[in-house]
């Protein structure tokens, strides 16, 4: 969990594709020949017509207008990008921050560039261009099917193209992986036509190819595991909360429910109407036990061995009542003394909670070496608990006296290879913010939280804005004046999830939390499901 505070000075593919891979069933080869050339009528003489058939019935190609294909007609960068994310079964994503300038959102193909660009299918042709309507040649074909499919080459021996020496550069390792996995070929002269424009029908050829090759289409098809995913709830009622996690990748519901009120009773105000929605729409369901960041309060409750057991007792007693899968522990802003204390009470909780069925998961922030974290004791924390979240988040907190990035890309990815050496992987749960800072840059600094909804929302109203994609950060940073004074916000947004979550899963994180539910953009959700998917193909 995060929760707005002040630290002291001292301590350093919108819903499914319909016409995506799964949606349609597949036709036999010779009725979807027959149907698709009744479709289209001008490609009952293209050598292509089968592939056409093929994936026209899957609903991964279509005309260009009634009953036309247009074979020969050149295949724009737009429309590759939109043929990948329906052969891949992923899902558009709408709204949001443009990855691009000259794709706008009235543009047909904007949702699928979208997906595509924040799963680095497509790039650029600039920082801040795509040229959509460009023609795409056959070697820049190969690098983005390359780049698609996690391909790579091998060897080094000439390629068999009579016009081999043409390939440019930046291009020959890639035409070498793609003619290795035998997807894109030379012509019936042995050239490979480097230079020429891709046609419709060409790549017809090659995604079916691709949808054929090995069990692939299989993966197409296929709902990927997400594994755990945790959201908090705050901030809005309990039908609202619903409505957002139905939307959502959301399994593990995390309502905020027991407080620490003193060293030795707890609040409790779980909802029972939740704990039936949880049962009625398969979710788990476990309710967070925090101290509200007192540290006075939470010294007085670990520093007795009574009021331990008494709390123990009292949460785990609470947890069997409402029949809760687990709960979240999120202690936080405990004095570096109560180090062995902390790591005995998390034992004892545990172990009371496990004689009941239930789970334990408990917070943590990354470890910097300073009094925010000097009373986690990570490895005993990760043996003695089923789940280690690390909040990922609060780079740079509220107050902070350097403006800069709630969580950043590197900023992650060095604080889970920190937890990472003290806790096992699959204990391991990642949290990422729905939240960030505008930040008021001077001699000195200070900053406004905004949710990521307002955060589009400012942005979307700015007159006037510079915007670059920092890749070392993973974000957008917009910079933009207001009343002479410079703001500054360093973007969270489903282009920097999706980074975060491909990051974390590459590292083995077990899961992910989100702070919080209901804070989020509505291209989140979808962009989340195609990382989830895309992260677990595999084209070997």
């Amino acid at each position: 969990m995060r929760f707005a505070r002040t630290r002291r000075a001292l301590i350093p593919l919108a819903a499914a594709l319909a016409i995506g891979v799964g949606a349609v069933p597949a036709a036999a080869p010779q009725a979807a020949s027959a149907a698709a050339s009744a479709a289209f009528h001008d490609i009952a003489n293209s050598y292509a017509k089968d592939d056409i058939a093929a994936l026209a019935a899957k609903g991964i190609v279509t005309g260009t207008s009634a009953g036309l294909y247009e074979p020969d007609k050149a295949v724009t960068r737009a429309e590759f990008a939109a043929l990948l994310i329906r052969l891949f079964g992923l899902e558009e994503t709408s709204g949001g921050i443009a990855s691009f300038q000259d794709v706008k959102a009235s543009n047909w193909f904007y949702g699928a560039v979208q997906a595509a660009s924040k799963l680095g299918l497509v790039a650029g042709t600039s920082a801040s261009a795509f040229q959509p309507n460009a023609p795409v040649t056959r070697e820049q074909a190969a690098v983005i099917l390359v780049r698609a499919l996690k391909l790579t080459a091998s060897g080094s021996a000439a390629l068999p193209f009579k016009d081999a020496g043409s390939i440019s550069g930046y291009a020959a390792a890639s035409v070498r992986a793609v003619y290795q996995a035998d997807l894109l070929r030379g012509d019936d002269n042995g050239a490979f036509r480097p230079s020429a424009q891709l046609t419709r029908a060409e790549i017809a050829v090659l995604l079916n190819r691709v949808r054929t090759t090995g069990d692939w289409e299989s993966e197409f098809e296929s709902t990927p595991n997400t594994g755990l995913q945790l959201g908090w709830q705050y901030g809005q009622t309990l039908a609202e909360y619903q409505e957002s996690v139905s939307r959502s990748t959301v399994n593990v519901l995390v309502p905020r429910v027991f407080f620490l009120e003193s060293a030795s009773s707890v609040t409790d105000s779980t909802s029972a109407s939740l704990m039936q929605w949880a049962a009625a729409n398969g979710k788990q369901v476990w309710g967070q036990f925090g101290n509200r960041f007192d540290s006075e309060t939470t010294h007085a409750l670990l520093a007795s061995q009574a009021n331990r057991q008494t709390v123990v007792s009292r949460i785990a007693a609470l947890a069997d009542t409402y029949g809760m899968d687990g709960v979240n522990l999120d202690f936080e802003n405990v004095a570096g003394g109560d180090r062995q204390a902390l790591t005995a009470f998390i034992g004892e909780l545990a172990a009371a909670l496990h004689e009941r069925g239930a789970v334990l998961a408990v917070d943590v922030s990354p470890d910097l070496g300073t009094d925010w974290t000097a009373a986690f004791d990570y490895e005993a924390i990760g043996e003695a608990a089923d789940y280690v979240v690390l909040m990922a988040y609060d780079e740079h907190w509220a107050n902070s006296p350097v403006a800069g990035s709630v969580s950043s890309l590197s900023w992650l990815k060095t604080g889970l290879s920190t937890l990472l050496q003290a806790v096992p992987a699959e204990k391991t749960i990642v949290a990422l913010p729905f939240y960030t800072q505008d930040w008021t840059l001077g001699s000195a600094v200070s900053s406004e939280e905004l949710s990521m909804k307002e955060q589009n929302a400012r942005i979307q109203s700015l007159a006037s804005a510079t915007k670059s994609w920092n890749a070392g950060l993973g974000q957008y940073v917009f910079t933009y004046a207001k009343s002479g004074k410079t703001h500054r916000i360093w973007t969270e947004d489903s282009r920097s999830l999706t980074a975060k979550v491909l990051q974390s899963l590459e590292q083995g994180a077990a899961g992910f939390a989100y702070w919080y539910i209901g804070a989020e953009s509505s291209d989140v959700w979808p962009s989340l499901r195609n990382a989830y998917k895309y992260e677990a193909f595999d084209f070997g």
